[in-house]
């Protein structure tokens, strides 16, 4: 299990400029909807956005504290990718 305040450290620790919003909808701690804006996603594919999200989330997903998530990520212009 993983709280909405540990979800946002690990991105901000990759993406220090993060806003991040993160609600837990099964009510197990463990899957989240998550949406992040950052400049570090300006310019990139929403594929390439989406890898830097999980790198960032690796640590919890490799030790099951988190098992699913649904991103939006948005550049800090408010672009939806």
């Amino acid at each position: 299990m993983i709280d909405e305040f540990a979800i946002t450290q690990l991105i901000q620790g990759t993406m220090p400029d993060a806003d991040v919003h993160a609600v837990d909808y099964s009510g197990t701690l463990d899957h989240y909807n998550i949406r992040i804006r950052s400049s570090a996603f300006a310019g990139k594919s929403i594929l390439a956005q989406h890898q830097l999200v999980y790198a960032a989330l690796r640590p919890a997903l490799d030790d099951g504290r988190l098992h699913a998530v649904q991103l939006q990520t948005l550049t800090p212009e408010g672009t939806i990718a």
